[in-house]
């Protein structure tokens, strides 16, 4: 009767034995492949036979099997979170999709052993699901700038089948940090007359925040005691403080100067620290002779012993420096007695 199949959709897929008349597989059938996420999956095909002619219709139903793992679009998915976030704030992550339909696609989903987040679930209009990031311990980018936690899905199949992503975490700075100097009082000595624009020293503060909140601006607040003969400054981008004047002993023998170390974020913060400066006396001034009392004209059958001048004798410097010896022209009949300080 001539008996034959005239379908020539999927016609590969499925094969009648003519002899027996016992429909096959011909070749694997992948239901995903043929109907998509189509809830209903069939081929039709039709079969002849002669004399008569009569045509048979066969419908063959495929149905689905957990053949297909939930996937993720990306092997890795990246979060932006700022370390100011509020606690409970919720940050949507992508879900897995599956291509298989019914259980074998019901997806449910766990999150990576972690202190900082737990795993808040959706359920759309489309009653599909996303999960979400909730922050349940504050963030602190000084202590971790980044977490990696990994998202595993599943599905409701048997057995059941898995996909995962990792998610990346980035801590985003805010300007929660002032600097801070390598020591809050800094101590220098310095010989008094060294030339103008002699280096002092080298500060260095550092901020533990990131980008435009760790860029640091020096300044002096304050110098003390206020001098007209010599200045400070301070390179506002490298902290080195120089001397501007000059420095004198016999005016100043010690200076105070509070610095401040003024990040760039917004708000900005402040660090402070003191340099003390400490002048050492160079012996730059000569003894000043003065005649404070003189008996004259002295008459000679004067007694020995009679005071002729009182002197003062001094010297601005200090110490060793400030110490004076002083004497007489040689043979002549006069001698120097000290008599208190420095007459």
């Amino acid at each position: 009767r001539l008996f034959r199949v005239v379908s020539k959709a999927h016609r590969d897929l499925l094969e009648v034995n003519l002899q027996n008349g016992i429909l096959f597989v011909n070749s694997r059938i992948d239901r995903e492949e043929l109907c998509g996420r189509n809830t209903e999956c069939s081929i039709h095909l039709e079969v002849i036979v002669d004399r008569p002619l009569k045509v048979f219709h066969v419908e063959v139903e495929v149905k689905d099997i957990n053949d297909n793992p939930p996937v993720f679009r990306e092997v890795e998915q990246k979060v932006l979170i700022s370390e100011s976030a509020p606690l409970d704030s919720h940050f949507p992550l992508e879900g897995a999709s599956d291509a298989d339909i019914g259980v074998n696609s019901l997806l449910t989903y766990r999150l990576g052993l972690n202190e900082y987040f737990t795993l808040n679930i959706i359920t759309k209009n489309d009653k599909s699901i996303l999960p979400e990031l909730v922050l349940r311990k504050s963030l602190d980018r000084e202590e971790t700038p980044e977490l990696n936690i990994l998202l595993t899905s599943k599905d409701g199949g048997k057995p059941e089948l898995t996909g995962s992503v990792q998610i990346r975490i980035n801590i985003l700075d805010v300007n929660d940090n002032a600097p801070e100097f390598d020591k809050p009082v800094y101590r220098v000595v310095l010989f008094e007359n060294v030339p103008n624009g002699t280096r002092v020293v080298q500060l260095n503060a550092s901020d533990l925040d990131d980008g435009v909140n760790r860029e640091i601006s020096y300044a002096i607040r304050l110098i003390l005691p206020v001098s007209e003969k010599c200045m400070f400054s301070i390179n506002p981008e490298t902290g080195e403080i120089r001397t501007y004047g000059k420095l004198d002993f016999e005016e100043n023998n010690e200076y105070e100067i509070q610095v401040n170390a003024i990040d760039k974020g917004i708000p900005s913060m402040a660090g402070h620290c003191t340099v003390l400066v400490e002048v050492m006396d160079l012996n730059d001034n000569t003894p000043e002779v003065m005649i404070t009392s003189l008996s004259l004209p002295v008459r000679e059958d004067v007694q020995v012993d009679t005071v002729i001048a009182l002197i003062s004798v001094s010297d601005r410097d200090s110490g060793a420096n400030g110490q004076v010896a002083c004497s007489l022209t040689p043979h002549v009949p006069f001698k120097l007695v000290s008599t208190f300080k420095n007459y």
